[in-house]
């Protein structure tokens, strides 16, 4: 890291000019030191054609990013009776954070159908294929889809999901939007998006620990804590640091902090459900696998199926 000079603050990241913006040749350098390092098509597409016969699989888009295609696809359990209501998990918003996109292909293929006969499920495991192949917390166009979910949307990777969930608005009984915190937040991502907006970096901590994000609009707090006494029987909850806050926010519950969805243009916010949540589980543990992350996804959305049909 360079140290700080008469001439302007300190570089802290490759890219740009510190305190000022990126420009289009800014995103372009960024945009070419990203490589593909897994296939969309062979973990997520592939995953979801063997579901087909019994669930049903919708496309409900296709993103261009650069020469590549990817379609956006969906899968809907149980009959879609409108006495119903709708239960949505997605995946995948942010592309690198592996076990929402695997604990949601995982729910699909051992307990969706379990809830065929109670819930319109709708399942998204990948929202942002691009990203997902580059572990990429942005898109091509160095956008973050979980700044994005608002009206004349920069990601079309949000544009489009928002397209599939706007006729169900009203119905939506439950959504639980599936994440990760990782060490890279500290040691890429964080750094990366002040140096793309021009501003400081400013050192922070990463929670040791799964938690979860309520809506400060619409808190639900035993709605999450159903899902922590869940959760906790596969992974550890991360505890409030020294001030009493994870990442920033101060912890209301335990393992819970809360965001305002909809103001911050995020997907948990999409819908106007009544139950919210988004998973936030810690992939860099050495008390963990990726198959213990991966299931710990796969009991919160469990668990939030279980509080919100007990409810009904």
């Amino acid at each position: 890291m360079n140290t700080p000079s008469a001439s302007g603050p300190a570089a802290f990241y490759p890219i740009g000019i510190p305190g000022q913006p990126w420009g289009p040749a800014d995103v372009a350098v960024w945009r070419s030191r990203q490589r593909r390092q897994r296939s969309y098509a062979d973990d997520v597409l592939h995953a979801v054609d063997r579901l087909r016969g019994r669930l049903e699989v919708l496309t409900y888009g296709e993103v261009a990013q650069g020469q590549e295609r990817y379609p956006l696809q969906a899968v809907r359990v149980g009959d879609w009776r409108s006495d119903r209501p709708v239960v949505l998990v997605t995946g995948g918003v942010h592309g690198y954070e592996t076990s929402g996109v695997s604990g949601a292909l995982r729910f699909l293929e051992q307990h969706a159908q379990a809830h065929a006969d109670r819930v319109r499920l709708l399942v998204v495991p990948c929202v942002s294929p691009w990203a997902y192949e580059r572990i990429q917390r942005w898109n091509f166009e160095a956008v973050d889809p979980n700044r994005s979910f608002r009206e004349a949307s920069p990601s079309p990777e949000s544009a489009a999901l928002m397209g599939l969930v706007a006729p169900l608005r009203g119905q939506v009984l439950a959504h639980v939007d599936l994440h990760e915190t990782t060490d890279t937040d500290e040691t890429e991502f964080r750094p990366a998006k002040a140096a793309r907006d021009g501003e400081a970096f400013e050192p922070g901590t990463i929670p040791d620990g799964f938690y979860l994000v309520d809506d400060a609009a619409n808190p639900q707090p035993a709605f999450q804590r159903a899902i922590i006494s869940a959760v906790e029987q596969v992974t550890h909850i991360a505890p409030a640091d020294g001030r009493g806050q994870i990442i920033g926010s101060p912890v209301v519950d335990r393992g819970v902090i809360r965001y305002p969805l909809r103001e911050w243009g995020l997907c948990a916010g999409i819908t106007g459900a009544r139950y919210t949540t988004t998973t936030e589980v810690y992939p860099d543990s050495p008390r963990v696998t990726p198959q213990q992350c991966s299931l710990a996804q796969v009991v919160a959305v469990e668990a939030a199926l279980a509080f919100v049909l007990g409810q009904d």
